[in-house]
């Protein structure tokens, strides 16, 4: 069983090799007796990969029980490649969200390229076409050199895969902190479109049917993909370089073509991406879903690389391939499919009765393993959790900045790389590819019309992980609230969430912490909101030398704009109409822009989030939108006053608006305050009144292009042109870059 060069089971146990595959002594003591047997290193390869944090989430397992995840538009929840919910006329949108940061630090262009890949590759694994891309971005402060590379080589690597492949990237977030400097944060997030009768599933049953390998050739990049992301970055990291896959996206676009000719034939029985573990985790989980086993004979594997060892291909996480199970007797029929697209379609294996992963190699069985033992019975570990010291610090503090100029600090946020324009990313994006693009990236959420329907699709990436560092728990429902608010400003009914964990190490108890009570504010402004999770990613062990990263839950979520005509915007259109305020305002500036901006960093407490009145400020802007209004925008990042400058950027109006509140300061700058802000025609004010319980008129679009904010007093805080924000807003980044320090 054992091949030449490769150490043998007993000097794998003596020397304690597996160390170096990321197996603790427990595991290596529990894979023998899973076995009987010391495993070869073959057999411990499959287990060290699909036993890693990445595929198995064996640290992370026991907190996401705790999500809501079936609904009555659920058609498919985790465990599949991607998340199913039903928006009605037989229709279904799926979609994902997955990190690619490790690869991403180590080669910033393809990491981020082949996350790009692997989660197209997801969703149309279930039958469905992918319609749009959006991303989640976190950075170090700009202006550091590396920085900068790590910024720009991402940015190109998204949207070289995208553009190539024919998918719009449409929408997505960026955020800058020191704590991501050394360990920066890719998600990538793919929505694709499907009828509910040609759903997939990734499963290998019927004894006896064919397993076949389709798509590029199997290569040595990628291995040990999904350990490199199960551990720390360290000066070593540099060191793993091969473990960076190499994406093709002109062989993507053909592998999805022939896929979606593929899920139609009726005699496919299963399909599933060969994403992190490669050809490990695809026929093992295809297998154990299905209570069967598979036996592959690898010397049948398309390699691009000579005298590549059971090992080598069996890791491999060399992009654009797919594995199907198909009915005995139609191999040709699938042959014929893939042929016409010019890729590989190769009966490698079949399907077996034993509940086993048996791998034949040069005549010789290369492993032998139960596939349960493989997908299902990682161990599973709650680890031990205590409380930041910090954060009883930051709940006896009462912070309140000083501001004197008010017109200045507006200029100045806007000019902080989270608020500013993200022109300079989006830009390099085809995000109008297929021309179904109706709400480009800028808006509060990107909206793509469903062709040859009156519906549209709304969607959006979102956390403010600053919030989270103060307090996990109001922070993670503020992740989720704020992507709510941003399908709801643009019209939508949020339908589900797809969620990416991103934290540091879960063996730290402080880490861990984090991660559970995060879990908690995200589960209950889920179920509140009624916006189940099916589906995501955990992302663990991002950190450095220096320190973890924030605790940053990225939240996918996607809506249903049930008529075109409710699509809605976040810039004025016209003079004349009335501006009006839904929400709460409230003198909380911990974690806030203007907080960073004075203090250099972050601290105080967090104030609750009322999700009850959450979902009824939702209620109240979708019904204000099928009232009739112009515009809506909510209140996130830099308060008030930023956001109704947003409202105006790229149009040559202007406002005059009465503050609210009688604290000028929070009115205009707190990040506590919660709510919308909304344009309409006079003529629909009576009817807004009578619609939206709470709404309050604040003032009037004209058409000079100044913004014009007045204190409760009567008093001008803000007089300013538009224009000239909007300057300091659209060169923000751009500038930053050209500082390097």
């Amino acid at each position: 069983m054992q091949l030449l060069h490769e150490p043998s089971a007993e000097k794998i146990q003596e020397d304690k090799l597996y160390h170096d595959m990321g197996v603790k002594d427990d595991e290596f003591v529990s894979i023998t007796d899973i076995l009987g047997r010391l495993p070869n290193y073959t057999e411990l390869g499959l287990f060290s990969v699909m036993w890693s944090e990445h595929c198995s989430y064996k640290n992370s397992k026991v907190l996401l029980r705790k999500f809501p995840v079936e609904g009555p538009r659920v058609l498919q929840g985790p465990g599949e490649g991607a998340g199913v919910i039903d928006i009605d006329d037989e229709q279904a949108v799926v979609f994902k969200i997955e990190s690619h940061n490790h690869p991403s630090a180590v080669e910033p262009y393809e990491g981020a390229a082949t996350g790009v890949g692997g989660i197209i590759r997801d969703v149309f694994s279930m039958g469905a076409r992918p319609v749009a891309l959006l991303n989640s971005l976190r950075f170090g402060e700009l202006g550091s050199g590396r920085v900068n590379y790590l910024f720009e080589g991402v940015t190109a690597g998204i949207s070289g895969y995208g553009n190539c492949v024919g998918i719009p990237t449409v929408g997505g977030e960026v955020q800058f902190d020191p704590c991501y400097e050394g360990n920066p944060l890719v998600n990538a997030m793919c929505v694709g479109l499907i009828d509910h009768a040609d759903i997939q599933k990734g499963q290998a049953k019927g004894i006896g049917n064919p397993v076949l390998y389709v798509g590029a050739s199997t290569g040595r990049d990628g291995i040990h993909g999904a350990t490199f992301a199960s551990e720390e970055l360290s000066e070593d990291s540099e060191s793993k370089r091969p473990a960076v896959q190499v994406g093709d996206p002109f062989m993507e676009k053909l592998l999805i073509e022939a896929c979606l000719e593929a899920v139609r034939h009726p005699k496919l029985v299963g399909i599933q991406d060969m994403g992190a573990a490669g050809l490990t985790s695809s026929s093992a989980e295809m297998a154990s879903k299905a209570g069967s086993g598979i036996t592959m004979n690898l010397d049948l594997v398309p390699q691009r690389e000579q005298h590549m060892t059971p090992y080598e291909m069996m890791l491999s996480e060399s992009q654009e391939r797919m594995l199907l199970v198909v009915e005995k007797g139609s191999e040709q029929e699938f042959y014929d499919i893939f042929a016409r697209w010019g890729l590989h379609a190769v009966n490698v294996g079949e399907v077996t009765d034993d509940k086993r992963l048996t791998l034949l190699h040069e005549g010789k069985t290369a492993a032998d393993v139960p596939v349960d033992a493989l997908a299902e019975e990682a161990p599973v570990y709650h680890q031990p959790s205590q409380e930041p010291e910090r954060f009883a610090r930051f709940q006896q503090m009462n912070y309140r900045p000083e501001v004197t100029d008010y017109a200045a600090v507006l200029e100045s946020l806007l000019q902080q790389p989270t608020i500013a324009s993200k022109e300079w990313v989006y830009d390099q994006y085809d995000y109008m590819v297929r021309t179904n693009t109706v709400v480009q990236p800028g808006s509060d959420s990107a909206v793509l019309r469903l062709r040859g329907t009156d519906k549209a699709l709304a969607m959006t990436t979102d956390c403010n992980s600053r919030f989270l560092y103060l307090d996990p728990y109001e922070g993670g429902k503020r992740a989720v609230v704020e992507a709510a608010r941003n399908i709801a400003a643009s019209g939508g009914e949020p339908l589900g969430v797809t969620d990416c964990l991103n934290y540091g190490s879960p063996e730290n108890p402080e880490i861990f912490w984090e991660l559970e009570r995060s879990t908690d504010g995200l589960s209950e402004a889920c179920r509140e909101l009624e916006a189940p999770v099916v589906g995501g990613n955990v992302s663990l062990y991002n950190e450095t030398a220096k320190g973890a990263v924030y605790p940053t839950p990225v939240i996918g979520m996607v809506g249903l704009i049930h008529h075109l005509d409710h699509i809605t915007t976040q810039h004025v259109k016209q003079a004349g109409d009335d501006v009006y305020f839904l929400g709460r305002i409230t003198p909380d500036f911990a974690g806030s822009e203007l907080q960073k901006l004075q203090e250099g960093s972050i601290f105080g407490p967090v104030r609750e989030v009322d999700l009850q009145q959450e979902k009824a400020w939702i209620a109240g802007v979708l019904e204000a939108v099928r009232t009739g209004i112009s515009s809506a925008h909510d209140i996130s990042e830099g308060g008030t006053a930023c956001a109704l400058a947003e409202k105006l950027f790229g149009t040559t109006l202007g406002m005059e608006i009465d503050l609210p509140h009688d604290d000028t300061l929070a009115a205009l700058f707190a990040e506590g305050t919660n709510g919308y802000l909304l344009t309409a025609p006079a003529s629909q004010r009576e009817a807004l009144a009578a619609a939206v319980p709470g709404l309050e008129r604040i003032g009037q679009v004209t058409d000079e292009n100044r913004l014009i904010i007045r204190s409760s007093s009567g008093e001008n805080v803000i007089n300013t042109e538009a224009a000239q924000l909007e300057d300091s807003w659209r060169g923000a980044i751009a500038c930053a870059l050209k500082s390097k320090v």
